[in-house]
């Protein structure tokens, strides 16, 4: 497997780092460029700056490939750079891409082509822009490649080693063909289209896969009306092989830095461009509206939460990850603070900090359910399979358990003595009867 030169990486962040590691796992140099020095200090010294499975083994493994600076000036050597910054939504919903803008900046001037890779998920026109800029600035020798990440958080490394397909568009057929033969090595079917389209591949593809959840989210509202079990649904309906099992799990709605974003995104996208994605606006409200279903559950068991307290288990927007960027966690917690519940919470590896101000956080399951009037499983950690112990129900109030993963058993939980409430499944109704003592139910003789 040759060498195709050496890579740049902008930005030390989850996709840079991922990139980076895995780039060099493949045998290639890489030299990781960032702008936060705390950052580069702690990759230096061999420390993870978040958590993602595989990933530090990747990079002890490739210590000696892998290169982490400050100063833009050593990009100079590299001959296909990869911006992997964060394209945050502006105000208005349109990505920002002032750190794409920035990284751009600071690039050394070279005498020799160099090609810029696009990783950061962007809006479909930016090639085109960014190409204009550099032209506008005499660099006409950079070439322009699009090239999306199709990366999961919790098995990136997997994703990136593995991949469903690589897409690459460029502009000029030589500058794809480049990198393409940085990903040698890899068994994947490759992607090879304009700029726009590879574009367009990444926001459609996280569209696509944001509308299955947002339907079976509708469908499990639905079940529960009428008594169906959304998971036998979904289990009967992933079996067709048009439309197979992924993304039909039903829960409280989907988080994390890419899909609300890239939502929004293509949204703003389609109404800058004059159209309506009518569609993509009902995914987005009905997530929406799923996160906040919860707390009509807890009401319909416990009445009003002012004074009642409740955990709130997982807070990462989902398992094997610390990432809490738009975890429903946060509007939970912010939702039952208004309603002037105690919030404890509870998560194996990420830390809230100022996301979950007011919430109480706790070392351990047991901790955060103590004398609790409900738990509710937020995040699908294998930890929390077995929470339908004799030590938690002990533990709590009131043993009220909210899945909001549908991830335990209905009828084990139950059967351990908890009232147990789904996400689209059939409740019980005796479950929310008020407790009565006897005597003022009997007949009288």
């Amino acid at each position: 497997m040759g060498d195709a030169g050496r890579i740049g990486i902008l930005g030390a962040g989850w996709v840079g780092l991922v990139t980076g590691a895995c780039f060099a796992e493949l045998g290639h140099d890489v030299i990781v460029r960032d702008v936060v020095p705390e950052r580069i200090d702690a990759l230096r010294a061999g420390r993870m700056p978040f958590h993602e499975q595989d990933l530090p083994e990747v990079l002890e493994r490739n210590r000696e490939r892998l290169r982490f600076t400050l100063d833009a000036g050593e990009l100079a050597d590299a001959d296909i750079l990869f911006i992997c910054v964060q394209t945050p939504p502006t105000y208005a919903g349109d990505a920002d891409l002032s750190f794409v803008w920035s990284a751009l900046d600071d690039l050394p001037r070279v005498d020799r082509h160099q090609i810029l890779v696009m990783k950061s998920t962007v809006p479909v026109g930016t090639g085109e822009k960014v190409r204009a800029a550099l032209d506008a600035r005499g660099l006409g020798s950079i070439g322009y490649v699009s090239n999306p990440e199709f990366l999961a958080e919790g098995h990136a490394v997997r994703d990136f080693l593995a991949p469903d397909r690589i897409v690459i568009g460029a502009f000029h057929a030589q500058d794809g063909e480049a990198v393409e033969a940085l990903y040698g090595g890899i068994d994947a079917p490759i992607v090879r289209t304009d700029v726009a389209s590879a574009e367009m591949i990444k926001l459609a593809a996280n569209a696509f896969l944001m509308t299955r959840i947002s339907f079976i989210n509708e469908i499990a509202n639905v079940c529960e009306a009428v008594g169906a079990d959304v998971t036998e649904v979904a289990r009967g309906v992933g079996l067709d092989h048009r439309l197979g099992p992924h993304f039909l799990r039903a829960g409280i709605g989907y988080g994390g830095s890419c899909f609300p974003k890239d939502s929004l995104a293509l949204k703003q996208l389609a109404s800058n461009s004059g159209y309506h994605f009518q569609l993509l606006a009902a995914v987005i409200e009905v997530n929406e509206l799923q996160k906040r279903r919860v707390i009509q559950k807890l009401q319909k068991h416990v009445g009003r939460l002012r004074g009642k307290k409740v955990a709130l288990l997982g807070l990462a927007f989902k398992a094997g990850t610390d990432d809490m960027r738009e975890a429903p966690s946060i509007v939970l917690t912010s939702r039952l603070l208004a309603e002037g519940a105690e919030v404890r919470a509870w998560d194996p590896v990420a830390d809230p900090g100022e996301l979950m101000k007011g919430a109480v956080l706790c070392d351990s399951v047991l901790d955060a359910v103590r004398d609790a009037d409900a738990a509710v499983i937020v995040t699908e950690w294998d930890e929390l399979r077995s929470l339908a112990s004799p030590e938690v129900r002990e533990a709590m109030a009131r043993p009220l358990i909210i899945d909001g993963r549908n991830l335990l058993d209905p009828a084990e939980t139950r059967a351990a003595g908890f009232a147990y409430e789904g996400i689209g499944r059939r409740s019980s109704p005796f479950e929310t009867l008020p407790e009565i003592a006897e005597s003022e139910t009997r007949v009288p003789s």
